[in-house]
Order: structure tokens, then sequence, then C-alpha cells
């Protein structure tokens, strides 16, 4: 295994001029082999060339500011690279302290011995693993170069690029089939080629058979999918042993501590019963000594201690109240039943605490500390835990293994000889059978594909009927559209069927009402009854008109407008724009409600009166014009004479 442990030395992410600088100490199978110091860019460099297993830091904090930076980060690091922070996941803890477990010391203001310390505590299984990436990749083939303004081999060139971007995308998806890995592929098509392959791959990014790499013309990107937070998972996944206190009753006191004496766990309740017991300290950890505070251990306790297969612990004689309470200075509680639980587990661990210190002088760096105080506690010699004891010598060792150590008599070489024939006949039994296994996984294997072709089948399937299930969902929306729509159009013809049957006969027309002469007005009708050209409208009161309702108007090429009021400048402003205006009961108009009728005849005399008065308007108008003109001209006269007089 080869771990790289990192700590900051000067400077910080965070500054834009001082960059940082780290202490890099590498360890190879156990063995430190090397020891500097680098800058960040030349970390990810080694990092990427070397490839080590596992990359340690004791805090992220100190390669990435934000969650941003250290998804970049994480993502320039090689597929086979794990990020590790020695101190924890998301509930850190110090470095000296998770050291502590495996025995480990070092100079805490040293940015090497730090170094040293979360590479040696990653490689013995402590710390978490930073996970940031989903189970997915994306695998992006592009254009390695642009393409240029052109010129006379323009042409010729993008199909060449197009065409190395389509034919590295067969030779990715090639590969991607051989391996058996389910993906999607959606790719852009350009000129001669493609210009764009994306492959989706249900995969993790450290199994996928392609790296990152440019070629003159094309570029590969593999890239994990971003999960929405960073989350951690630790390396060893071995809970930690507890040292418990119970105080049984009606209100349950529990609280556990560490082997190192730190509170893991503490609660109470009325209605906590002993499956609820063992649920609470399963999810704590690994009960190995249960402990109360008086002597015998009460029924109820011995039954949860023996659910966890745990050590038994009892005080000589019952504990006195200002035992108690010196023994939980220091630690917070709440009630006198978490008090007498807490002081059950303190005195347990100080009934241990001098054989652990024992432990802690004897046994090497790197050793589990809890897992040999573990062992002491449950009985077991110190040397037949390190493993010191029950080594088989050598020669009980070949013949344990069926060897032959040689003699000083001549008989022994018969022995080899039919020993050599023995193995002989059982190699070849051994090479049978591995060629019917050879058979049997050429066999597996063919059906493993046939599988994955279906699956692949299933899934380009599954993906053409959601694409046209889109398309249905959108016809469905534009035919509710149309279909609304239509339903207007019913409504309106209906009602034009009603205005046209309310007609008196023959020579009367039909008249539209407006509720105002207004922009809104306008577009109501419009939007029941419909305006069109030659239509007649009637409006009960002008007041409030503006000239934008005017210009509607005449966009829709209605025949005249009727009302009962008379305003000069709705006047004016009607023959200007060669609108009818006309007066309702001159022409004889009826209104009932929203529709009216006016006879033709009266219509037909109200417009010749308006078109007498339009003719002597348009008379005054150019008489107006012309004495303005004249008037314009002699003053012009009178300033070009004084001018040269």
């Amino acid at each position: 295994m080869k771990v790289f442990g990192i700590d900051i030395i000067r400077g910080s992410v965070r500054s834009r001029t001082k960059r940082p600088h780290f202490a890099l100490v590498q360890r190879v199978d156990g063995e430190e082999v090397s020891v500097g110091e680098v800058s960040l860019y030349r970390l990810l460099r080694t990092v990427a060339d070397e490839e080590p297993d596992i990359l340690a830091v004791d805090s992220v904090q100190e390669l990435a500011p934000t969650p941003q930076d250290l998804f970049a980060i994480l993502q320039a690091l090689p597929p086979a690279t794990i990020l590790v922070q020695s101190t924890g996941g998301e509930k850190q803890e110090s470095l000296p302290r998770i050291a502590g477990r495996y025995n480990l010391k070092f100079n805490k203001y040293d940015p090497y011995a730090e170094a040293r310390a979360s590479a040696h505590v990653a490689e013995l299984g402590g710390g978490a693993e930073v996970i940031a990436f989903e189970n997915t990749c994306d695998i992006i083939v592009s254009r390695g170069r642009s393409l240029g303004k052109g010129g006379w081999s323009q042409n010729r060139y993008a199909r060449k690029v197009h065409g190395a971007v389509r034919q590295t995308g067969r030779d990715v998806e090639a590969v991607l089939d051989r391996e058996g890995l389910s993906y999607t592929r959606h790719e852009v098509k350009a000129f001669g080629g493609l210009g764009r392959v994306h492959f989706e791959v249900a995969a993790p990014r450290e199994d996928i058979p392609v790296r990152n790499m440019r070629l003159p013309d094309v570029q590969v990107k593999v890239s994990g999918r971003r999960l929405d937070r960073i989350r951690y998972r630790p390396l060893s996944p071995a809970q930690r042993y507890l040292i418990v206190g119970i105080d049984p009753g009606t209100t349950v006191g529990l609280a556990a501590l560490s082997l190192d004496g730190e509170l893991v766990c503490q609660t109470s309740s009325r209605q906590m019963a002993m499956p609820d017991v063992i649920e609470a300290l399963y999810t704590s950890g690994k009960p190995l000594v249960v402990a109360t505070d008086v002597s015998p251990m009460p029924a109820s306790v011995e039954r949860i201690r023996r659910a966890f297969a745990a050590v038994a612990y009892t005080p000589k004689g019952d504990i006195s109240v200002e035992e108690k309470k010196a023994l939980c200075e220091g630690y917070p509680f709440h009630n006198d039943h978490e008090r007498d639980s807490l002081a059950a587990a303190v005195a347990a661990y100080r009934h241990y605490q001098g054989k652990f210190r024992n432990i802690a002088k004897r046994v090497p760096p790197g050793s589990d500390l809890d897992e040999i105080r573990a062992g002491v506690v449950r009985g077991l010699p110190l040397e037949q835990i390190l493993g010191r004891k029950g080594v088989p010598a050598p020669a009980e060792e070949a013949e344990e293994k069926g060897e032959v150590v040689p003699g000083p008599r001549d008989d022994r070489l018969l022995k080899l000889d039919g020993m050599v024939k023995s193995l002989r006949a059982h190699v070849t039994e051994l090479q049978d059978e591995m060629a019917e296994k050879d058979r049997e996984i050429t066999r597996l294997e063919g059906l493993i594909g046939k599988e994955r072709s279906r699956q692949a089948k299933d899934l380009r399937k599954e993906a053409e009927i959601a694409k046209r299930d889109e398309i249905i969902t959108t016809i469905k929306k534009r035919l509710r559209r149309e279909e609304r729509k239509s339903k207007k159009l019913i409504r309106q013809i209906e009602r034009l069927r009603r205005l046209s049957a309310q007609q008196a006969g023959e020579d009367r027309l039909p008249v539209k009402v407006l509720p105002s002469l207004s922009r809104d007005g306008v577009r109501s009708v419009d939007g029941d009854l419909g305006i069109g050209e030659g239509d007649v409208l009637y409006v009960k009161a002008t007041a409030g008109w503006g000239t934008s309702v005017l210009d509607l108007l005449a966009q829709t090429g209605i025949r005249a407008l009727l009302t009962r009021e008379h305003d000069a400048r709705l006047e004016t402003e009607f023959l200007e724009r060669e609108l009818v205006l006309l007066d309702a009961d001159a022409a004889g108009a009826e209104v009932r409600g929203r529709v009216g009728s006016v006879p033709k005849e009266g219509l037909e005399e109200a417009e010749e009166r308006w078109e007498k008065r339009r003719a002597r308007w348009t008379r005054e108008k150019k008489s107006e014009m012309i004495e303005s003109i004249y008037k314009e001209y002699l003053s012009e006269r009178e300033r070009e004479v004084k001018r040269h007089g």
C-alpha cells in the first residue's frame, strides 16, 4: 500500500499572495520512503504520477476552502487514489487523540511529524474517506482544437476533426462494451462526423477503464457526478469498544465511556425497556465492560451484559453518594440516575486504567490499542494478542506443509522421489480442473454478454418510450389549447347567429354595442362577437376616449360608429382618420343589451350627410392651408425687402 501524508507548512489556500506549501511524507508497505516540501500544484502532479492508494490530511480545509474547490481537487486526483481526513468525518477529533489509539506519539508543532502521523493513521485504517461523487460518471469526447476562421481547406479540416471525434467515440464505446458497463450515449452531429459524444456510465470513476487524454484533434474527459454535499465514510467500519454503566429501575440510567475515558453516550428514561437499552448501546459502539454501582449485579443488568458477551464489573461494596459525586467530577449529568450510571462506568474505567497505561508502554507504535486492551480485559495474555506465542518451529511448519527436512540417511531421496510423482499427478488433476473451470467461465461470460445486450436493448427501448411519452404529452397540451380555442369560436358563432336572428328583416343591419370607447371595450366585443370590416358599432358614452382606440378602430375597418353624444373634438379626429361617426337617433338605431339594429335607409342617409360634412371639412382644411402658405409667403417677402432695403 502506498500512502501520502501532508500537512501545511506555510501560506494558505485562501490567500492570493502566499500560496500554500505542504510537508509531504510518502509511505510504501509500512515503510517511510520520502519526505519533502511541495506546493499545491507540485503535490497534485506528484499524486497524478505516483497514484498512491491514500492521500491523507488532518483537515480538508488545508486543501480547499470551499466545497466547490474540494470537488475540483477530488476530480484532479487519480481514480484509484482516495482522500482521507485522518481526524474523522463530520465529527472530527484532534489528530493526537486519533493517533493515541494506535500508540503513535508526535510533535504536533512539527508539520512533517503531523504529515507522518496522518499517513500512518490512514494506513492503519483510521480516519474517514472523503466521498464527493456518485456511482455515475460522464465521459465526454469533443474537439481538441478550434476549427479557426477557415480557408481553402477548411471543409476538409473540419471533416478530419469531426471524423476523429466519431472514431474516438466508437473506441470508447467498444471499451465500455468490452468491460460490460451500462451506459447511455448522446451525440451531436457535425459536418463530416460528430462534434461531441457524451456517455453517461453507471459505474464509479475508479471502475471506468477510460482516462482523461488529449490527442491532436480530440480530447476525452472523464468526470464523476457530484453529490449534493461532501460525505465521509470511515475507513474502518469497526465500532469502538465501550465501558458501560447501567442504573436499573423504574427510570433507567445509561452511560458509556470509550477506553480512553471519553463520555460517548448518556441518557435516562422511564420508558426505556431492555430492548431499548440494547439498541442504544448497539448504535453507540461495542460494549466491552458492563458495570453497576452496587454489588452483586442486578439480574436485568446481567441480561444486558450477556446480550453483548461483555465483561462484568461490580464494586466491592455499594458506592456511596459522596463517592459517586467524586467519580463524576468533570463529567456532565442531569439527574441522579445518569449520575449513578456514570459513576459505575468511571469506576470500571479507573479499575482498568493502570493496565491500559502499562499496555501503551509495552506495545509497539502502530498497534490498535483498542483491540489489544479489549483482549487484555477479556483475560488474554498480551504476548498471545501480539502474536509472540504459538508460532510453530520451522521443522513443524515444514511437516504441516507436507515438506521433508533432509536427513543423513539416503532413503530420504526415495521419499522425495515419491513425493515428486505424487505432486505431478496432483498438478495434472488441477490443470484438468482449471480447464473445466475455464470452459465454464467462457460459457458464463457468453450468458452475461447476452444478458447485458438484452439490458442495453431494454434501456434503449425505455429511452425511446420516454421520448415518445414526452412527445405525446406535448401533443396533448396542444390539443387542449385547440379544444379551448374551438369552444371559444363556437360560442362566438352562436352569439353571431343570435345577433343575425335579432334583425327585423332584410332592410335592417345588425349593430354591435361597445360598453365604452376604450381599447378594453373594443377587445371585449371583439372576443365575444368579433369585429371585422364593414361592421356597424354603437357606443353609449364617449367620455374618456383616446387616440389609441381610434387607431384600433381604423385598423379593424368598421363601416361606422353610432353614438347619441356630440363631441366636436371626437368628430375632428374621426374626420382626420377617415372614419365615420354618425348620430344614432338620426340613423334610427335601436339597441337592446349588447346588440341592436339600424335601418339600411337611415344608415345610408346618415352616411351621405357625413360625406357632405367630410367634403366641407376638407375644403376648409385646404383653404386654411392655402391661406397659411400665402401669409407665410408675405412674411418672407417682407423680411427679404427689409434685408435688402
